[in-house]
């Protein structure tokens, strides 16, 4: 038994190939104008879940990005803060020198007793640095100070290390602690404790007590440039981290402008065909519309 196909039947087929038509075309026009074959879920569910992995790593990759910067920040600080300190510490090395050659006058070794007054009240400003209104040698209390002016020997600060992530499960502690640039409290090298008793031994023209200061403030040098090498090489190993993350950064949005981005010149030429298509099915579509009754009865 055939089948019997009506004008309404023909009428509805006709129109659900139209809308099919109109929709695609609308369809393409969306990405062309978007830019993106990805607007919906439905688009690509595969593709989606990629794009959602991409744009969660590159937030990630980006904090991470955030937290190096901020990182080569104050180690660069510390660092420059670091090499004040060896030119403070060098300076009273000089003049502790000269002082106790066993020629000056009390007059000289005076003068040398006022600038190391002036270099100690230096070097107590420079343990208490602040970057971005934190201390930087008072380990994670970076909002308190860790020296006092007049008992910066005896002050122990926060050995507590700060450390910050740019991977998962990998960190760097960034900090460097008051008593590994300036000496434990009350240790033989501490920095500030030898500055105190080379005034003092100097004003009462001890020299020999001045001299046993010598190999103190020897080592303290030793130790500064020690913690400056150590700064250093986290500086270095902070310029490798940021090129790898920038360079991840690059491999992750190419990877999400393949998932995520359309071809242009292939959707405008899909849109071209669209179109024609379209308008090839308005125009079939007014040719039956058109016949009646009448035309059937001719």
């Amino acid at each position: 038994m055939a089948l019997r196909v009506t004008p309404g039947m023909m009428h509805r087929q006709m129109v659900r190939n139209m809308h099919s038509n109109l929709t695609r075309m609308d369809n393409r026009q969306n990405v062309l104008s978007t830019g993106m074959k990805l607007n919906k879920a439905s688009d690509d569910p595969v593709g989606i879940t990629y794009s959602l992995r991409y744009r969660s790593d590159l937030s990630i990759n980006e904090q991470y990005q955030r937290n190096a910067d901020t990182a080569k920040s104050w180690l660069d600080y510390t660092d420059t803060v670091l090499t004040q300190v060896n030119d403070m510490s060098q300076r009273a090395y000089e003049l502790l020198t000269q002082a106790v050659n066993g020629t000056n006058p009390q007059e000289a070794m005076n003068a040398c007793a006022i600038e190391l007054k002036q270099i100690y009240e230096q070097v107590v400003s420079l343990g208490n640095t602040q970057m971005n209104d934190k201390y930087i040698f008072n380990g994670q209390l970076t909002d308190v100070q860790p020296y006092d002016l007049t008992t910066a020997g005896t002050q122990k600060t926060d050995n507590m290390s700060i450390q910050y992530r740019f991977a998962e499960g990998a960190g760097l502690n960034i900090n460097i602690t008051g008593n590994e640039v300036f000496g434990e409290p009350k240790a033989g090298d501490n920095l500030f404790l030898v500055l105190q008793q080379l005034q003092d031994s100097l004003r009462t023209g001890n020299q020999d007590a001045a001299r046993s200061e010598l190999d103190n403030l020897k080592s303290r040098l030793v130790k500064v440039n020690e913690a400056r090498s150590t700064i250093g090489a986290k500086i270095n190993r902070i310029d490798l981290i940021s090129t790898r993350l920038t360079d991840l950064e690059l491999n992750l949005t190419d990877m999400q402008a393949k998932t995520e981005d359309a071809d242009m010149a292939e959707t405008i030429l899909k849109v071209k065909q669209d179109e024609s298509v379209y308008q090839a099915s308005l125009a079939t579509g007014a040719r039956i519309i058109q016949t009646s009754l009448l035309d059937y009865l001719r």
